[in-house]
């Protein structure tokens, strides 16, 4: 499928990692010596920066790929991050040790009202502030209502989803985005309601080198 119309802007929404997972219990242990976790409880750290701690390779993938291809309306931040109780939030906004624990109390369930509400309201204000001609292109999984279903109620057909996304797992898609981020190749974007499971799995990506860290 062509890229999008270059006249158009394009904004990435990033899924959370896990806040309630092993990394994250570490990251908030009281007596953790290490950096970020330093910094979160002296004075808060960028929540893209806490959240590819927690996730790894799948959430460090979304931030480069975000970063590269982002095209938002002048003014407007070019990714936003789905953060428990908080709605949207771009990736460089510093969260304290409390803020994180507020996010990992709250459950990514659409039939939480801590979730659910505030992100129709911040994915209404986004919607406002873009404008119609801007794409939302959703960085997550395409398996879960969670994420799909009220920002699909929001922003339509604008809301897309990579098609190479289809079949793969989180490791996956981590890999494939920053590949795609360093050959400055942007992935394929099709409409929630054209995607598809069906059909032979991708093949695996090669593994990253861990000598060079080249891909």
């Amino acid at each position: 499928m062509p890229e999008q119309p270059a006249s158009r802007h394009r904004i990435f929404l990033l899924s959370p990692a896990h806040a309630g997972g092993e990394r994250a219990k570490l990251l908030l242990r009281p007596d953790a010596n290490f950096d970020l976790a330093t910094r979160l409880r002296r004075g808060g750290a960028a929540l893209g920066e806490v959240f590819a701690f927690i996730s790894g390779l799948y959430f460090r993938g979304k931030l480069a790929y975000a970063q590269a291809f982002a095209a938002p309306p002048e003014g407007v931040p070019g990714a936003f991050v789905i953060g428990g109780g908080y709605g949207l939030m771009p990736p460089d906004t510093v969260i304290t040790y409390e803020q994180l624990q507020q996010i990992a109390s709250i459950p990514i369930d659409i039939a939480e009202p801590r979730y659910l509400e505030p992100l129709e309201r911040a994915c209404r204000i986004l919607d406002e502030i873009a404008g119609p001609e801007c794409d939302f292109i959703l960085l997550g999984s395409v398996a879960t209502v969670k994420y799909l279903e009220p920002m699909f109620a929001v922003f339509g057909h604008r809301l897309l989803i990579p098609e190479e996304f289809i079949g793969r797992g989180d490791m996956s898609r981590g890999g494939l985005m920053l590949r795609s981020s360093r050959a400055g190749t942007q992935l394929s974007y099709v409409p929630i309601g054209k995607l598809t499971r069906h059909g032979p799995r991708p093949p695996r990506l090669p593994k990253i080198s861990r000598r060079t860290g080249s891909l």
